[in-house]
This record gives C-alpha cells, sequence and structure tokens, in this order.
C-alpha cells in the first residue's frame, strides 16, 4: 500500500511539471493511467526455429507502471489432439432498430460460403487455369449488387421477395424459366449493432505461406517450385500478417482476442483475453515479425483453436458471439488431412455456436477444400487479393462478416406447373430437390441505393404442366431457434419472348451463365490435360447451350494444389468471344459498369487460345 502511495506522489509531481512543457498533459497522465492496465501476452513468437508456450497467469496491475506477461515456458507447445472436448451454448438475440430509425436504410442479406471469386481471377491474371471450385455462384453474387424486386416495406428480420424471368440461351436460343429469390430484411443499418465478439486467429505458418503471392509452391507434377534470385515478390506470410493486423483494427474494448499458430504442430501464440486489457500495438508488431516454416496440420490448429473457447461458455450468449477465423492457403499435408475429419470438426463446433470463417491467401489457395468445409451452417470463407483489398473490405463489412442472423432457411415449392431444376447461389444448392431449396445461414449485407450485395438466390424452373401459379412456403429460424415462416403465391404469365422482372434477375441470369460457362470450360480443359487426349464433345456448344456443369469435377489427389498453365482451346476460344458481346450487350441494358470486369476476364481468355 506505501509503495502505491509513493507511485501516486510520484505520478502527481511529474504531471505537474510537465503542464509547462506539454500540452494536455492531463490526456497524457490519464493515457499512462489506461496503459497500465493493458497485457502484452503474445507467447508464441519464435522467428527462427520454435515456438513456446507461456504458462497461464492472471496478471493485475501492482503500479502504474504497466504489465508485461509475454513469457516462454521450456517445453515445445504441441497440441495434444485428445484434449478437446464438446461445446456448448446458446445464442439469443440481435438488435432491430428503434421506431424513430424507421425511415433509415434497411440492410439486406447474403448467403453464407463464398464471398468472392478473386482467386479465379487471381489465376487467369498469373497465367494459370483455375479450379472449377475458384468460380462458386454465390462469390460471384457477392461482387454485386441486386435489385431484390420486393414490392413492399419489410417489418420482419427476413421477407423473401420474388420476381421471375424468360431468357433465352445466347447459343442455343432455347428458352430457361428462372425464379429469384431476394434477400430482404427489416433491420436498419444505422440501428445494426454486432454483439461482443470471442475471436480466435488460427494462422498457417507452414512453409507453403512462404511462396510468393501470385505463385504457385508446387508445379503441376507436385515438385515444389524453387524460384530464382529476385523473382520472389510478396509473401503469402506477409499478405497474411498485414491482413490480421488489419482485421484487429476493428475489435473492440470488450471483445475478446485469441491467437494460434500451426505448422507440423499447433502452438498457442496468445491467449483469449479482453482486447480493453491488452497491448494490441504490441501484438500487432509480433504477428507482422512471424516467418513461415514446417508442414501443415491444419487439423492441428482447428483443434487447438477449438480447445482456447471452453472457458468462454459460461459468459452470457445474448451478449457474445464466438468465432474462429482462420488464415491458410489450405494445403494440408500432415495430421487429418480428409475432408470428413476437417468437416467434422467444423460441424462439431457450429453446433455448439462456434462458427468459422477461412481466409485464403496466394494464388494457390485450395478453394476445392474450404469450399466444402464453409457449406455447414455459420461459415462463410473470403480469398485476400492483397492486403489493402482485404482491409478496404474489412472497413467495409466486418461486422456483418462476424455476424450470421438466419438459419435454416428452407423455400418449398408447389407449383403444379413447374419444377425446381438447379438452385445459384446457395452452397447447399446440391442439397435441392425439384419441390425444395436449402439455405444453411444468412449474414447481413449492405443496401446500396435500394440494392443488395449479393441478396439474391436464383432458381432455375421447367416447367411440367401449364399452371402458372407457384406457391412458395418459407421458414427460418433466428438467432435464438426461433422458427419463422411465411407464404406468398407468384403467378407466372406465359408469353413469347423474353421477359424480365426486375433488373436483379436479369443481372443474376447473365452471371450464372458466365459462372457455367467457364466452369465448364475449367472441367473440360482440366479433363483432357489429366486424360492425355482430345475432347471428343466439350460441354457448351451451340446445340445445348450453356448449361451446369456437365461432368464430374478432376479432383486432386491431394490437397496441396500443383499449378496446370493456362490454355485456351479453339472451340472455347470461340465460345468466349461470342459471349462477351452478349455479355456486353446485357451489361449495357443494366447499366452497371462493374459488370466490366468479367468482360476484362473473356478478352483474356479469348486471347489465350492455343494453337
Amino acid at each position: 500500500m506505501e509503495r502505491n502511495v509513493f507511485a501516486l506522489a510520484d505520478m502527481f509531481v511529474v504531471s505537474m511539471l510537465l503542464f509547462a512543457t506539454i500540452p494536455n498533459p492531463l490526456d497524457w497522465v490519464l493515457n499512462e493511467l489506461i496503459s497500465a492496465y493493458k497485457v502484452d501476452d503474445w507467447v508464441g513468437l519464435n522467428t527462427t526455429t520454435t515456438y513456446k508456450r507461456a504458462t497461464t497467469t492472471t496478471v493485475k496491475p501492482q503500479s502504474l507502471g504497466g504489465v508485461d506477461d509475454w513469457a516462454y515456458a521450456e517445453k515445445k507447445a504441441e497440441y495434444d489432439m485428445a484434449s478437446s472436448n464438446g461445446l456448448g451454448g446458446i445464442f439469443t438475440s440481435y438488435k432491430m432498430a428503434a421506431p424513430s430509425q424507421a425511415m433509415a436504410e434497411n440492410i439486406g442479406f447474403s448467403v453464407g460460403g463464398a464471398k468472392d471469386v478473386n482467386n479465379f481471377r487471381e489465376n487467369i491474371e498469373n497465367g494459370f487455369l483455375p479450379l472449377p471450385t475458384d468460380i462458386t455462384y454465390e462469390g460471384l453474387f457477392y461482387d454485386y449488387f441486386f435489385d431484390t424486386g420486393a414490392q413492399r416495406e419489410c417489418d420482419e428480420l427476413f421477407c423473401p421477395s420474388y420476381s421471375y424471368a424468360v431468357s433465352k440461351d445466347p447459343f442455343s436460343k432455347k428458352t430457361d424459366t428462372y425464379l429469384s429469390v431476394g434477400l430482404n430484411s427489416g433491420l436498419k443499418a444505422d440501428g445494426f449493432k454486432r454483439t461482443k465478439l470471442n475471436l480466435v486467429v488460427v494462422l498457417d505458418i507452414s512453409g507453403s505461406m512462404g511462396s510468393p503471392f501470385d505463385r504457385y509452391y508446387y508445379d503441376r507434377f507436385g515438385k515444389r517450385v524453387e524460384l530464382a534470385d529476385g523473382e520472389s515478390g510478396a509473401t503469402k506470410m506477409e499478405v497474411a500478417t498485414k491482413s490480421i493486423a488489419a482485421l484487429l483494427g476493428h475489435l473492440e474494448d470488450d471483445d475478446s482476442f485469441g491467437m494460434v499458430l500451426y505448422d507440423q504442430s499447433a502452438y498457442l501464440a496468445k491467449p483469449l483475453r479482453r482486447v480493453g486489457d491488452t497491448d494490441m500495438e504490441k501484438i500487432k508488431g509480433h504477428i507482422l515479425e512471424l516467418g513461415p516454416r514446417g508442414s501443415t496440420n491444419l487439423e492441428a490448429g482447428m483443434r487447438m483453436g477449438t480447445g482456447m473457447f471452453e472457458e468462454y461458455l459460461g459468459e452470457d450468449q445474448d451478449e457474445y458471439e464466438n468465432r474462429i477465423i482462420f488464415i491458410t492457403d489450405a494445403m494440408p499435408n500432415t495430421g487429418d488431412t480428409s475432408e470428413e475429419g476437417l468437416l467434422g470438426i467444423t460441424k462439431a463446433n457450429s453446433k455448439n455456436r462456434l462458427y468459422a470463417t477461412f481466409i485464403g491467401v496466394g494464388a494457390d489457395f485450395n478453394t476445392e477444400l474450404i469450399e466444402k468445409i464453409t457449406k455447414i451452417r455459420g461459415a462463410n470463407y473470403y480469398s485476400v487479393h492483397g492486403s489493402r483489398d482485404f482491409k478496404k473490405r474489412l472497413d467495409d463489412e466486418f461486422d456483418y462478416m462476424v455476424t450470421p442472423l438466419v438459419f435454416n432457411l428452407k423455400l418449398e415449392l408447389d407449383a403444379p406447373g413447374y419444377e425446381i431444376v438447379k438452385v445459384y447461389g446457395s452452397p447447399e444448392a446440391q442439397e435441392a430437390t425439384g419441390e425444395l431449396m436449402k439455405v444453411n445461414t444468412l449474414f447481413p449485407s449492405k443496401v446500396e441505393d435500394g440494392e443488395t450485395r449479393g441478396g439474391l438466390v436464383l432458381l432455375k424452373l421447367s416447367k411440367t404442366g401449364e399452371d402458372g401459379s407457384i406457391r412458395l412456403l418459407v421458414s427460418y429460424e433466428d438467432r435464438n431457434g426461433k422458427r419463422h415462416t411465411s407464404e406468398e403465391t407468384v403467378e407466372l404469365e406465359a408469353g413469347d419472348g423474353e421477359y424480365y422482372q426486375s433488373t436483379g434477375i436479369r443481372k443474376g441470369i447473365l452471371l450464372v451463365r458466365y459462372a457455367d460457362l467457364m466452369k465448364n470450360w475449367i472441367m473440360d480443359e482440366r479433363g483432357t490435360r489429366m486424360e492425355a487426349k482430345p475432347l471428343v464433345r466439350p460441354c457448351v456448344d451451340y446445340e445445348r447451350g450453356i448449361v451446369p456443369p456437365c461432368r464430374e469435377p478432376s479432383y486432386l489427389g491431394r490437397w496441396e494444389r500443383q499449378s496446370m498453365p493456362l490454355e485456351v482451346s479453339g472451340h472455347y476460344a470461340g465460345l468466349f468471344r461470342d459471349f462477351r458481346s452478349h455479355f456486353k450487350s446485357e451489361m449495357n441494358a443494366l447499366g452497371d459498369g462493374t459488370l466490366r470486369q468479367e468482360l476484362d476476364m473473356l478478352d483474356r481468355l479469348a486471347g489465350e487460345e492455343d494453337g
């Protein structure tokens, strides 16, 4: 007690002396008092060979000098796979806007899963053939804003709206019928506030993260690519650590943050602790110093990240959201590398309201693996095109990215005259039947000028009779687990020629045809090279038109993604040139200049025709 009194007296004398020399000395004293309670609890940093775990301690400030509990233990912090057990806990709340905010612009919704197609574009721009999973319908939709076709004010958490269209295939000229589901909400943008966040970042520090961001770690034969002197640009690790530093800037004092590193083992880098009690600037410094090493045990990172939440389960789940963000190139080569094993961990977490975000880095980010894992409830993933671009994305939507609001959405089609042929824009599209569409998760999404980012799911219909009446039954769960239902009837009027009930459905049809053309090209191209046989009949031609992918993807034998040089057959080069004309015409009709980036892709591919 006596020591603390003397410390206070000393601080008082010093602050009085500073009045004459420092502007705003009272602010300086206040900052010193606050910093005394902040902790630098980073325990995993070692830029040479080993990471170590600190002993778990509770540090309380004993004086006004501040505390640094960054420490090392002698034992290497390998994670015990048997230590993880089940998690509990329930989320129960979201915040609706006050009645006085009724005139403010609403937010909308977008589906979970992929939130961009950056990896698709990155591969083409760097001269590599993408994977079919690099371009997903939901990821492509999230690059654009859509008129959802809403005709009335929404005063519920979720309000679907519907539009229909009759459209001719640009190649076969056959007529297709579509129905769009607009994803609207009664939540007001300026009334939305995320709950407090318990966040653990799990960072891949394996050797493949040391390769350049725009290059492959493995060539087409599975051999590691050795770069000549001077070839190396920014590494995936550099982009990843800068992205984490940007992410930390969006945490509030009442959030909690922890961090796990993994290579062939998992290491505790930072215990899960309240941000307001942590020296976050020092933590950022430690993160930016990290370097790559070792092989890749994604399972170990997953299990250690999961285990960090166990002591937080007693907190009020009305107030806290639990999420793990994995930052990786997704090329596991040790531990349990099976899709079932990795998916099982994420599924078990999801059932306990511990949700996952995957952030993929590098042109060789393995979307094939992550696309499968993130189909589950509460999950999403992003591909980092660059740390600056990612920082801008976080500035725009971090709160939305970590706050799923709608779960287990089901749409039942009661229509004697129609059935569902294909669902576009939902990670769960393969679970659809002729009468049912499923979406595991909806996340909040930005609305600009009445249009919602990624706010559309598109259904391709097949006519089975003359009845044009469609009864749509919707059910979903909110964060509390409460079930909601709605019902609406849509009349599809028969007529000759093309018809679009909204610009949103017209844009959606254009983009799914673009994606189907790209997916079929990738599968045909990869199939001919892997089988060393000429292409007998391509999936897309002028007779059958643009169809959903007509062959099974040539899945990789392992998750370590291998490069394949970009080439385009003469057949597809011709299709790309013709489709470009159609795409440009539709872009002009829609008045959406943001679509031009897809024209650039078509130009690039039409010019890649092989001999």
